[in-house]
Formats: structure tokens, C-alpha cells, sequence
């Protein structure tokens, strides 16, 4: 901390302060945090920083909205995403902070495309009214959940980055706002806290990256009471396009960066 001047740790501070936004309303924007994370710090160390920050930010929007997951879909993602998470672990155990920001962001664009193409297909997935998406276990439903369970346990693992392919998938599987947020925070609490020994084992979180969350993660709080308060007034294809637009930019700042 004695390294970080007075405006990288206010920007440390802030965007803290968007993953209690993120995690109570709009689960895309979280890729701003992660690139604000990997700007101040080196790209690789700053994914074992955030992640505490992160598991502070799921346990209040789990608070929130633990009653709107649908367990189905969480049962079905967890297998893969174990897949990912160990192919994230030996990834990093030799991948550089170049590296690292390639991937996760032409992974980003990639999912997004591809979203955003089946969108305008009609092919974005059924409809839902209510919390739960609607639509049956078909073959090709199976393999989805599997495709992007793998590459949301990957990125979860390499940067954090998994927020956004996940909420790709929910919003392809037909969430409406208080299912895909419902879901995404029991399924982010249960995912990142199954990462901390990872982390600890490939030494990203230690004595001095702990002193720094202690003093970002107050931050998270203001950011989920306002966006627990915001979200109500989102409607949902605002909704689907921040999360996209987010998702974009994410992935652009890594590449470019």
C-alpha cells in the first residue's frame, strides 16, 4: 500500500465501490472494476486482491436476492465451471500479465459477438415472465451450459473476468432481473470462495494484498445499497444492453490496454 499514491488508491476505492454496484445491479459492469485493478496493479496480482473484495460483494447481494436463484441451472453449470477453474489454475501457473489481459479480453469480445449475433437472429434464447428461465434440458441446451460453464470457471479463475460470460449465459437462457441476479450471486459466492486456496497456493493473496482489501472492501457496502436501490428502475432491455455494452468495453480495455 505504501507504494500507491493518493489518485491510484482512490481509483482502487471506486472501483470497489462498483463491485457492490455490480453485484446488486448490473452484474457486467463489474469488468470496469477489473480493469481499473489491472491498470494500478500488475495484471496478474491484482486478481488476488479483487477476489476478497469480490466474495464481500456476493455475500451482501446473495443478502439480497437468495431467494430468486434457480438451483437447476446452478446445478448444471457447477461441473463445468470445476473444469475451468483447474485449467485457469495451470494456466496462470505459467502466464505473464500480457498474457493474461489477451486472453480474458478476446475471450469477452468473443462471447459477446456471439451474443449480440444471436440476438439479432432471434435465436437469444426462450422467453421468461418470471424469475426462471423458461425452456427445456435439450442436447444442445446441455452442451451451452457446459461450453459456458467452462469458460466462466477459466476466466473467473485467470482474472475474475467470469462475471461477464456468465451473465452471457443467463441472458441467453431467458433471465428475467431478479432471477439472473438471484443466480449470479449464489453462483459467484459458491465459485469465488472455492478459489481463495487456488489463489493462496499460486501466491496472489497474501499478508500484504489482505491489508489492502481491509481497506477497500468498506467501500463495496455504498455501492450495493445504491445499486439495490437503482435496480428497480432498470428495465430489463436497458438492462440486457448495459450488461453488453459493459461486457464490450471490458474486453476492449484488456486488448488495447
Amino acid at each position: 500500500m505504501d507504494t500507491l499514491t493518493l489518485w491510484q488508491l482512490a481509483a482502487l476505492a471506486a472501483a470497489s465501490t462498483l463491485v457492490g454496484f455490480s453485484k446488486t445491479a448490473v452484474s457486467g459492469a463489474n469488468t470496469i472494476s477489473l480493469a481499473v485493478f489491472a491498470a494500478v496493479l500488475p495484471a496478474r496480482e491484482s486478481t488476488g486482491v479483487l477476489l476478497p473484495i469480490l466474495i464481500a460483494g456476493d455475500l451482501l447481494a446473495v443478502a439480497v436476492y437468495r431467494r430468486h436463484a434457480h438451483w437447476p441451472t446452478l446445478l448444471r453449470l457447477f461441473p463445468a465451471v470445476a473444469v475451468g477453474v483447474v485449467a485457469g489454475t495451470l494456466f496462470m501457473m505459467w502466464a505473464g500479465d500480457e498474457a493474461v489481459r489477451t486472453s480474458i479480453g478476446a475471450i469477452l469480445l468473443f462471447m459477446s459477438g456471439v451474443t449480440i449475433w444471436r440476438r439479432r437472429s432471434g435465436g437469444s434464447g426462450a422467453k421468461a415472465t418470471g424469475d426462471e428461465p423458461a425452456g427445456g434440458l435439450s442436447r444442445a441446451a446441455r452442451f451451452k451450459a457446459r461450453s459456458y460453464g467452462a469458460l466462466g470457471g477459466f476466466t473467473t479463475m485467470v482474472a475474475n473476468a467470469g462475471g461477464p460470460v456468465m451473465s452471457l449465459y443467463l441472458l441467453s437462457a431467458g433471465f428475467r432481473k431478479l432471477g439472473f441476479l438471484g443466480t449470479s450471486a449464489w453462483f459467484f459466492l459458491i465459485v469465488n470462495v472455492a478459489k481463495v486456496p487456488f489463489s493462496v497456493g499460486l501466491g496472489l493473496i497474501d499478508a500484504h494484498s489482505l491489508l489492502l482489501d481491509a481497506c477497500m472492501v468498506l467501500f463495496v457496502v455504498p455501492g450495493a445499497y445504491v445499486g439495490r436501490k437503482c435496480v428497480d428502475r432498470i428495465n430489463q432491455t436497458l438492462f440486457e444492453r448495459i450488461v453488453l455494452g459493459a461486457t464490450v468495453l471490458g474486453g476492449l480495455h484488456l486488448l488495447l490496454r
